[in-house]
């Protein structure tokens, strides 16, 4: 049995995603049977391309060489979030994107595609990569949604609002090329959400013009003519979320989906706290009756690495 998980955010959590695989690897006895991680998704900052979070900062090809090196050594591909759906032509030549593609371009990554646009350019550019089509499309029907899997996918990430739909699930083929995300932190249905991720890639797109402009000066979305979205919901951590009907627990993964079928797993979190990202790593992975051991050795090793501080007795 293979229970696949998808992370988050390779480069911000570089060294938390390094240690808790590392982990995972020297300490099977705490974790579920069959755990492995499939991949780390993300983006490296001043990613034109990227979509689904806005990601801030910036970033060198030098440290994006030592990433993709050591995730690809521990046997662990990349999936770049390239989801913007407000891409046009012109972005299609961003310097910055074309060179982390080269850098990853070994057979072993992968990208999520959302645009049809940038999806025809890395087909023809950079055939090598796996393709996955993204949540990000909202594909809620499902007719839509077998026929966005006759396409070629390695994997059709499924949109939430079919989570615990067994009716549905159950009658869907080639499962194991279905991944779901678990702890979505949005509102079933929400009506806002496609509106959100336009107005998260005309973000990214303003961000990334910013930072070529003027590196050293801080950015405001209002600066260029967009404003902030007042949605609370990506603030919701791993017990608020657990209310939600699209909540997935981790009995459910391996009592419910995988005797169906199915096999991939997503867990959301690329701007979350370290904090709420171990304890989600941990509810999902780890056995019960070992989450508090496995946590402390989690955090010891965290803190040995620079990567957390705990406060100690004066």
């Amino acid at each position: 049995m293979q229970v696949k998980f998808h992370l988050p955010d390779f480069a911000n959590q570089f060294k938390f995603n390094l240690v808790f695989a590392t982990m995972l690897k020297n300490c099977p006895q705490y974790f579920r049977e069959g755990v492995e991680i499939a991949s780390i998704y993300g983006t490296f900052p001043q990613s034109l391309w990227n979509g689904g979070r806005t990601t801030t900062g910036l970033c060198d090809t030098n440290f994006a060489k030592v990433v993709i090196n050591t995730m690809n050594k521990h046997g662990i591909p990349l999936r770049f979030t390239f989801t913007n759906p407000m891409l046009e032509e012109k972005h299609l030549s961003d310097k910055f994107c074309n060179e982390i593609m080269k850098l990853a371009d070994n057979g072993m990554n992968e990208v999520i595609v959302n645009s049809p646009l940038l999806e025809d350019y890395i087909r023809k550019t950079y055939p090598n990569y796996k393709l996955t089509s993204s949540t990000c499309k909202r594909i809620t029907e499902p007719d839509k949604l077998l026929e966005e899997m006759k396409k070629d996918y390695s994997i059709v990430v499924l949109d939430y609002d079919f989570n615990n739909k067994f009716d549905i699930l159950e009658t869907l083929p080639d499962k194991e090329r279905m991944e779901i995300l678990v702890n979505a932190c949005c509102d079933p249905e929400c009506s806002r959400r496609t509106d959100h991720y336009r107005h998260l890639g005309l973000q990214q797109i303003a961000m990334c013009e910013h930072v070529a402009k003027k590196k050293n000066k801080g950015f405001k979305v209002e600066d260029y003519g967009l404003s902030e979205m007042n949605c609370k919901c990506a603030d919701r951590g791993i017990f608020e979320i657990k209310n939600l009907r699209t909540h997935i627990t981790p009995d459910d993964i391996w009592e419910k989906y995988v005797p169906m079928g199915f096999s991939q797993f997503k867990i959301e979190g690329r701007t979350t706290t370290r904090l709420n990202l171990m304890e989600t790593y941990l509810y999902y992975m780890a056995k019960p009756e070992y989450r508090d051991e496995a946590r402390c050795i989690l955090l010891y090793n965290l803190e040995k690495n620079g990567i957390v501080r705990i406060e100690g007795n004066k």
